[in-house]
């Protein structure tokens, strides 16, 4: 019976350590499949735009932790909604020190779905094919071939005078001229003739093809 007894815990040792091994060799698979196109997806289609070095450092420290804690997780059967809780954190914190912009919060939604699908979807032909539909996806969204990207300004202009519509190519060379943009078309917002200015908004093609995160500022941040 001893000789049985021990026969049983060896054999559960055995298969305590397979299955360990076998949980090891899945999470660096899934890690280094999840690591490939989160990496692929920041560096050539977000990084080349934005120049962003501190976003980059965020997105890639972000995927990768919440790769590891759903990996981990995984165990206790957690649910995919609370997985996604995660993101809503950060939509309720908004990194209060800079409130994120809508191309940045779009490319953190997508690194956490990947993060959560590569953690959690069993390992198959399928979670590659995932991974590189979402990667098509963001490159034909990205690229200029398919998409032509105009950027945009908005503009405190002191001529008001000009922003009447008889006057709108006078203005437009007036524009192109202080500016040194290749703008295209401009609209007329808010006049305020108290103090002789107008709020414009340029569109000009940029000739670096980069996203300036601060083009919609209307004035100076406070200082503190």
């Amino acid at each position: 019976m001893e000789e049985l007894e021990l026969f049983d815990q060896l054999a559960e040792g055995v298969s305590d350590a397979a299955s360990g091994s076998a949980s090891l060799t899945e999470f660096f698979i899934r890690f280094i499949l999840n690591f490939l196109v989160v990496g692929t997806l920041i560096h050539c289609f977000y990084y080349p735009k934005s120049k962003r070095r501190d976003y980059y450092f965020t997105f890639m420290l972000v995927n990768v932790s919440i790769f590891v804690l759903i990996f981990l997780l995984g165990g206790v059967k957690i649910k995919v909604g609370f997985a996604l809780g995660i993101f809503a954190i950060f939509g309720i914190i908004r990194y209060r020190t800079e409130t994120l912009p809508v191309r940045e919060m779009t490319y953190l939604f997508t690194i956490t779905a990947l993060s959560v699908i590569n953690a959690l979807a069993p390992c198959s032909w399928t979670l590659l094919i995932i991974d590189v539909v979402l990667l098509l996806v963001t490159w034909v969204l990205e690229s200029e071939k398919w998409l032509e990207h105009t950027s945009c300004k908005l503009v405190m202009y002191d001529k008001i005078d000009l922003v009447v519509p008889e006057k709108y190519n006078e203005m437009l060379e007036d524009l192109k001229k202080r500016t040194g943009l290749e703008i295209v078309r401009v609209e007329v917002g808010h006049i305020d003739f108290l103090k002789d200015a107008a709020m414009l908004k340029i569109y000009y093609d940029a000739p670096d093809r980069q996203v300036n995160s601060v083009n919609r500022l209307t004035k100076f941040p406070k200082e503190e």
